[in-house]
């Protein structure tokens, strides 16, 4: 063992035997239909760079890679930011691999909502729904055998939750100043597991999370709402299956934090494939949502059902679509509807089109605060 471990730190100040460079530029504008709710304006243009470096160590055995991200907003300052996705340094031994760095793990399954994706922290600034997120730093060890792959992880920096800030559309009127139940606050230490097995056509994933909870509690003090990041364990379980033409989905959590509950999303996608004999793909998705605390979550899902389509044309392009409403079926004026649809125009440039619909009348929901944010985005891509 000591020999490995000196074999690792000689591989990284090793040079680099193979290096790779590209990235992309975005042109993005969002237009909002209504003004906010404290008058903010409905135009918000932006542009983003995402570079990314990969390069190999002279063993052969090691790799580094560095993707920092930028975006400067025309309407909000603290979506003006920077990040670091990822800055990491792979080292691949005889039996297992070794991550050590700045970077994102992925766990999940389900189209509507991820409830086992409990790693990274949400860049809430960037993506309505969760999907975009922040770089966190880890230790990652994983060790693949016939009978499963395992992943440890040792999380030793907690990412707050970014925000929109005054100035911003779809804002939480939350402060930035967070609160913490650990008095160790972002500096406590997390740790997270996962075990995953391929069982004839169904994948199978078992995940152990303990540490700071991601998603804030939101709590009144000294006159301000604030954020705040209790400590949390979390067993996770997802499933994934392909029989025919059916793809069976679930992700259910039992999460230990401020409150205790069970989360489950379920549901299946059918896709009709050469549909009216064309040669485009049509995925039919359905699932279902479910939050143990009803109304008393503070989080979206607690009795709702997702019915989306994914368009896929094969074309050289790679041209898709994707439509989907999310509807609570607690209260039946709250819904959300999003179009996401994207293709080639050539080899370095791509268009992309993102669009929310947000109705909510329920002042308790937490997209209440979004109903006069509704809007479309224009993404034009250089990749490089």
């Amino acid at each position: 063992m000591t020999l490995r471990i000196a074999t690792a730190l000689a591989a990284l100040i090793a040079l680099p035997a193979a290096a790779e460079f590209s990235g992309q530029v975005n042109l993005e504008h969002r237009q909002f239909f209504q003004s906010g709710l404290d008058g903010q304006g409905k135009e918000q243009s932006s542009l983003v760079l995402k570079p990314q470096w990969y390069w190999t160590t002279e063993s052969g055995n090691g790799e580094w890679s560095f993707m920092p991200f930028a975006r400067l907003d025309s309407l909000d300052k603290e979506r003006t930011h920077a990040d670091i996705r990822e800055l990491q340094y792979l080292h691949v031994f005889d039996s297992y691999e070794v991550r050590a760095g700045i970077g994102k793990v992925f766990w999940g399954v389900t189209e509507s909502a991820h409830l086992v994706d409990v790693v990274n922290q949400s860049d809430s600034v960037e993506s309505l729904d969760g999907a975009q997120k922040l770089g966190q730093p880890m230790v990652q060890v994983t060790m693949d055998r016939e009978w499963g792959i395992v992943d440890a992880l040792v999380l030793p920096y907690f990412r707050e939750r970014t925000f929109a800030g005054e100035d911003g559309r779809l804002r939480l009127p939350v402060s930035d100043d967070a609160l913490y139940e650990s008095s160790r606050e972002e500096q406590h230490v997390d740790f997270a597991f996962r075990y995953s097995q391929m069982l004839g056509d169904w994948d199978v994933g078992l995940s152990y999370f303990n540490g700071t909870n991601r998603d804030p509690y939101f709590r009144m003090d000294n006159g301000e709402v604030k954020p705040y990041y209790a400590q949390m364990s979390q067993v996770g379980f997802d499933l994934q299956g392909i029989v025919g033409d059916w793809l069976w989905k679930l992700e259910t959590i039992y999460r230990d934090s401020f409150d205790n509950h069970t989360g489950v999303v379920a549901g299946f996608e059918y896709t009709l494939v050469g549909f009216a004999e064309s040669d485009w793909d049509v995925g039919m998705i359905a699932e279902y949502l479910y939050d143990s605390r009803g109304n008393n979550a503070q989080n979206i899902g607690q009795n709702d059902v997702f019915f989306g389509a994914r368009l896929v044309a094969n074309d050289a392009e790679g041209t898709e679509f994707l439509v989907g409403v999310t509807q609570d079926l607690d209260n039946s004026d709250d819904f959300n509807g999003r179009v996401e649809a994207s293709s080639r125009i050539n080899n370095q440039w791509k268009w992309r089109v993102d669009a929310w619909l947000l109705q909510n009348d329920t002042p308790t929901d937490l997209l209440y605060f979004g109903r006069q944010d509704d809007f479309v985005e224009l993404s034009l891509e250089y990749y490089f």
